[in-house]
């Protein structure tokens, strides 16, 4: 049966990438998980959030964090629909809420699965049935997202060892010689962690989510070589600029 590579690329000035955040804080991680990505490529495909995705739970997945982001805060307070709260019991009626997000971040997924399954992954993601977003519906992805299907590459492994840096060019200046880091499912035998990341059902009455193995490590920079550039060159952040 012939396989390849499904390749995106997450970026843009805002992500978000939560898997534990409960209540009146809500965190993110500093690469994208497995379930925000299946929700995704569900979306695209016009799913709703009761219908079965046994079928994506079976796609092998990984990322390499391209550009590291920054983390920022996002202070809130709620406020209630009937609009009967008012401002002399400020501390009691409008809670805070901090939710953090990564800027100026960049990676690169690797999504492994039959040919025939990413053919139909990619032209969902070409003509999508729902908005697409990266953790969160404000976060928006930024072109090119998706990459396409990629026969050169055996593997997901492959993929994110071989493929060409994506960073900005601006990142490029200052980081060209930096290790790279890969963030994927761990194979048999692979020591890791476990990441509370993998969706049994995305359903608003009981989401559920159960553990994932996960292996990391770094590799050298693919694209190093030829991304050198001279040390007097200024470092211009743009962080509107992908």
């Amino acid at each position: 049966m012939s396989s390849g590579v499904l390749l995106l690329r997450l970026a843009g000035p805002m992500q978000s990438w939560g898997d534990a955040s409960r209540f009146n804080r809500r965190e993110t991680r500093t690469e994208p998980t497995k379930s925000a990505v299946i929700g995704l490529l569900a979306s695209a495909q016009g799913r709703t959030r009761e219908d079965p995705i046994e079928d994506l739970l079976q796609l092998s997945f990984g990322v390499r964090i391209e550009q590291k982001g920054l983390v920022m805060r996002d202070y809130q307070t709620e406020k209630s629909l009937d609009r009967k709260r008012n401002s002399t019991s400020f501390a009691k009626v409008l809670p805070v809420t901090n939710r953090f997000y990564l800027a100026d971040a960049m990676f690169l997924v690797a999504v492994g699965a039959p040919r025939d399954t990413l053919d139909a992954l990619d032209d969902a993601l070409r003509h999508p049935r729902w908005p697409l977003y990266l953790g969160r519906r404000s976060c928006p992805p930024a072109y090119p997202f998706n990459l396409g299907v990629h026969d050169e590459y055996e593997s997901i492994e492959d993929a994110l060892e071989r493929h060409p840096w994506q960073a900005s060019d601006w990142y490029r200046r200052s980081h060209f010689g930096e290790r790279l880091e890969i963030v994927r499912d761990a194979l048999a035998g692979e020591s890791g962690d476990v990441q509370n990341d993998l969706p049994v059902t995305f359903s608003q009455r009981h989401r559920e989510y159960s553990g994932r193995p996960v292996h990391r490590y770094y590799i050298d920079n693919p694209s190093a070589a030829m991304h050198d550039v001279d040390a007097d060159v200024l470092d211009a952040h743009d962080p509107m600029f992908f």
